[in-house]
């Protein structure tokens, strides 16, 4: 009952429901890609769920319609990152922020144009937003990493107060928190990979994947980010 009543109140919310329907999607992916290549018997399986996968990333993009606005509220309320400790995590937090909103009006043309209400190239537009998305995931990745390094030079420096003189919450906190960052960066390359993947043929290892590898890249993204969300939870309702 408490696992239904999590999931439920999980639900509730649009992230919550974002990130089941992003878990589903490349479930099926990866299911259905496996059925559709191993399995000659179960093709017709594998070729239903790769279209429930199409169809609950078609809803991912519908929904994300609404979603300039809340992220430019963050990004201004962001600003130049002036909380920020280092002028590194400042410029590249203040950067993907910037990809961040470029990726939103970028799908928004490129779902018009395939959806016919634009009579524009929706390939192009589709390439833009998965750019900004990939630069989005580079720089999250070197903020993380950055954070890490920092983090464990604080916690294993002789000569800092770092961890002597820290009491054991914060010492927890500072370890809970690389922890998190270590799950960021692990998450952001498995959609790196994929956001490649998707860009026109001939960068890199654009197009090559097959579509059971695309949706266990994203199975597991989609994962370690609900295992990050329960997690924060959990620290949330331990909080006094």
């Amino acid at each position: 009952m408490a696992a239904l009543s999590g999931l439920s109140s999980a639900l509730e919310s649009y992230r919550g429901r974002d990130r089941l329907i992003r878990t589903l999607g490349y479930c099926c992916q990866l299911v259905g890609g496996v059925l559709t290549e191993q399995c000659p018997a179960r093709s017709e399986v594998g070729t239903r769920l790769l279209a429930l996968s199409s169809q609950l990333s078609h809803c991912r993009t519908v929904l994300r319609l609404f979603d300039d606005l809340a992220m430019f509220i963050y990004t201004k309320q962001y600003g130049l990152g002036a909380e920020e400790e280092g002028i590194f995590v400042r410029c590249v937090s203040v950067l993907g922020n910037l990809a961040d909103q470029l990726y939103y009006p970028c799908e928004h043309v490129a779902w018009a144009a395939d959806a016919k209400i634009l009579h524009v190239d929706s390939a192009r537009w589709w390439t833009l937003s998965t750019a900004c998305w990939g630069l989005s995931l580079l720089l999250g990745i070197a903020r993380s990493l950055w954070m890490v390094l920092t983090l464990r030079q604080r916690l294993r420096s002789p000569t800092a107060p770092f961890p002597s003189q820290l009491p054991a919450s914060k010492r927890r906190a500072m370890q809970a928190q690389v922890q998190s960052e270590v799950l960021t960066v692990l998450s952001n390359l498995a959609d790196l990979a994929n956001a490649v993947h998707w860009l026109p043929p001939g960068v890199l290892w654009a197009g090559r994947f097959p579509p059971w590898l695309v949706g266990l890249l994203g199975t597991v993204s989609s994962l370690l980010s609900v295992y990050q969300a329960v997690r924060a939870g959990q620290a949330d309702a331990a909080t006094p």
